[in-house]
């Protein structure tokens, strides 16, 4: 008996047809966005540089309206330009998907073409919602949308790759329970996730060993902190001579010190930069034992790993935006992470000891413990509620942890900032205060008016950088903290203190560092959650384990684009930039300056008292003394210009950064104490200036 050939499988003529209009008309929504943003050069400037923004405008046509000093970019070459792109796209990625999972072409074409060039349509929304409401006059709606053009495309990038991967590998996940699937780890580190460590430990180090060598690293904030382990083991105090004193009259803040034991090996700046970039990379152990226990995917938790890694606000607390590349407070992120891991499984005693080594950190951390506090006594109340109605005392022994932590996160902030603080500085209050001058001028009406002044508050609040501030910290995770709630919110009242923060609102400095801990833990939980929180809407089991799988990826992929327009790393567009500040080869390839220094870099001896420029400072500080020449008024000479009396060379830096001396005879204690002050012969072309005191200094005053 003849067999008949097997049919072919039918396409749905109308979804193919879908298909095709999402990949033909999806570039042209892209292009009605990017005409909008590159035809004004600030809000192209948020993309790319000046010189890459002008190469882009004459690649497409654009001119300069001279009447209104417009540009003007035509429609058609830039779409073009993106229809080439999706159809390219489209065509590789159905017949990767085809092959991959043995179906159809044209199937896998409308599948990818459906579901994947949809969201192309992302940044016409956006710019439909611009449009309209510059025509109803909301200038300050217009302005908050332009500037969060950004998470826009980031989500646009997103959504579209993680639906590629997710067609690519559709293995389904399995069901995310509610709780914990145990409360131990279920295996060991897959290779996966340390080479993403690996990676991550790599390219950080070697960019920060790069800054350090190219004399960019500034001493203030950064490469201080070695110079406390430095005098520290030197019998001079645990200080740098930019403190009013010791270092805890800034901030009760002393974990770098447990460096010391490598630093006796390796006295090194160098070495504080490698531990704490290693430190960040192990913060994904946790997490990903988190992820992998309550969603029981290890694919979850390889996810969260990548997007912890990508994740741009972690980055900066690497390298911050100002290139201070190393402070101790990023030591209390995976110390949190391990904390809360400990915390998850009822391991008390470790959850103390690592909660106690984030306060060493920093004072901040304490902000996060309060409301932690709370949570964990919730989570105990919600546990043991069916016990407590017939025993009152299980209830509060089970609540008497959490509520305990909190009480002792309050007490600890309020010792620290109005007592040990002060108490360190003389008795004048904490620095940071000056940071909510809109509260007021003292910490207790700092202090009063956020607490009872809903008004002032509200309205400092209430503004578009939060906005703005709130969506840099989400975004990137996928807004998958959203998913994990209670958690979410243990790092409220931090956000809004950062919000009211003059300078802190901006995760590309480091004050964000003790949250970047919760929106992880939340986001490994979110990613558990979104099953359970998308059953309440749907039934059909089959959508809802491809949504928990596009969710996992779409969480990568979320840090990954995000990274694309934030990240100074290698995933950053402006480390490709040719034309940026932060372009790989001006940043991380040491210049003329590093190798003129080269000649002079042993020319003062050890034993010298030296004062001397910013970023060339690093450089002296295993001196016995060496101080800073700015014009800020510094205690160690008692608030006066100039350098202390016992002062052996000044060193001026001319070129760097921030350098106003650029000839000897603007140097004031050459030019007004020439009788003082001897003038080295220049071996470096005018890139360093190097005075010599000629009489023997003054004693060094007492500490």
């Amino acid at each position: 008996m003849n067999q008949s050939a097997p049919t072919p499988p039918t396409i749905d003529s109308r979804r193919f047809t879908y298909a095709l209009l999402c990949v033909l008309l999806g570039p042209g929504a892209v292009t009605l966005a990017l005409q909008t943003i590159f035809s004004s050069q600030d809000l192209a400037g948020m993309y790319v540089s000046v010189p890459l923004w002008e190469a882009l405008l004459s690649s497409w046509g654009a001119t300069l309206d001279p009447t209104t000093q417009t540009v003007a970019i035509p429609f058609f070459p830039l779409m073009g330009y993106l229809l080439l792109t999706a159809a390219l796209t489209w065509l590789a990625g159905g017949f990767l998907i085809s092959r991959l999972q043995k179906s159809a072409f044209a199937a896998a074409l409308t599948d990818w073409g459906c579901l994947g060039y949809r969201w192309w349509f992302l940044p016409g929304v956006w710019e439909l919602l611009r449009i309209l409401l510059f025509i109803i006059g909301w200038s300050s709606g217009e302005g908050l949308l332009l500037a969060t053009s950004q998470f826009w495309f980031a989500i646009t990038i997103a959504g579209w790759l993680a639906t590629l991967v997710t067609l690519l590998f559709p293995a389904s996940l399995s069901e995310a329970p509610a709780e914990e699937l145990s409360t131990e780890p279920k295996s060991s580190l897959p290779v996966t996730v340390w080479l993403l460590m690996g990676v991550f430990v790599l390219i950080f180090t070697w960019m920060n060993w790069r800054l350090y060598q190219g004399l960019l690293i500034p001493h203030g904030d950064s490469a201080m902190y070695e110079e406390h382990l430095w005098n520290v083991l030197h019998g001079k105090g645990f200080r740098s001579y930019l403190d009013q004193g010791l270092f805890w009259g800034e901030h009760i803040q002393f974990i770098h010190l447990l460096l010391s034991p490598l630093y006796l090996i390796w006295p090194s700046h160098l070495l504080l930069e490698l531990s704490e970039t290693v430190a960040l990379a192990c913060g994904a152990i946790p997490l990903y034992r988190m992820a992998t226990r309550h969603s029981g995917s290890k694919t979850v938790g390889t996810a969260i790993v990548a997007a912890y890694l990508c994740y741009f606000p972690l980055q900066f607390l690497d390298i911050a935006i100002d290139l201070k590349t190393f402070r101790p407070i990023s030591f209390g992120v995976p110390l949190l992470l391990f904390a809360l891991e400990a915390i998850d499984r009822k391991r008390w005693k470790s959850a103390i000891v690592l909660l106690l080594l984030c306060l060493a950190a920093k004072e901040d951390y304490a902000i996060i413990l309060g409301p932690l506090g709370l949570w964990i006594a919730w989570r105990a109340f919600q546990e043991n509620k069916p016990e407590s109605k017939a025993n009152k005392s299980v209830l509060l022994k089970s609540i008497a942890p959490g509520i305990g932590l909190s009480v002792f996160a309050v007490v600890y902030l309020a010792l620290v900032v109005k007592v040990l603080i002060p108490w360190f500085r003389g008795g004048t209050q904490v620095h940071y205060v000056g940071y909510f001058q809109k509260f007021g001028n003292s910490l207790g009406e700092v202090v009063s008016n956020i607490l009872f002044n809903p008004g002032l508050l509200l309205g400092e609040l209430i503004q578009p950088d939060t906005f703005i501030y709130a969506l840099a910290l989400l975004v990137p995770l996928g807004l998958l903290p959203l998913f994990s709630p209670g958690r979410l919110l243990v790092g409220l009242p931090l956000f809004g203190l950062l919000c009211l923060n003059e300078l802190a609102h901006d995760p590309r400095h480091h004050f964000h560092a003790p949250i970047v801990p919760i929106l992880c833990w939340a986001a490994a939980y979110g990613i558990g959650n979104v099953t359970t929180v998308l059953r309440r809407w749907k039934s059909e089991p089959v959508s809802l384990a491809q949504t928990q799988t596009w969710a996992t990826h779409f969480l990568w992929s979320s840090s990954l684009a995000t990274g694309l327009f934030f990240s100074l790393g290698p995933a950053g567009l402006v480390f490709w930039d040719s034309g940026s500040s932060w372009y790989w080869g001006r940043l991380y390839v040491p210049g003329e300056r590093a190798r003129q220094f080269e000649k002079i870099a042993d020319l003062i001896p050890p034993e010298s008292r030296v004062a001397s420029t910013d970023f060339v400072h690093p450089r002296y500080t295993h001196h016995a003394r060496s101080y800073d020449y700015s014009n800020y008024r510094r205690k160690v000479n008692d608030y006066e210009a100039g350098v202390p009396e016992d002062t052996d060379y000044i060193v001026i830096d001319t070129q760097h950064p921030y350098s106003e001396i650029k000839t000897p005879d603007q140097i004031p204690e050459y030019h007004d104490h020439p009788d003082e002050w001897e003038l080295l012969p220049d071996k470096t072309d005018g890139y360093f200036i190097v005075l010599k005191r000629k009489q023997p200094p003054k004693p060094a005053a007492s500490e």
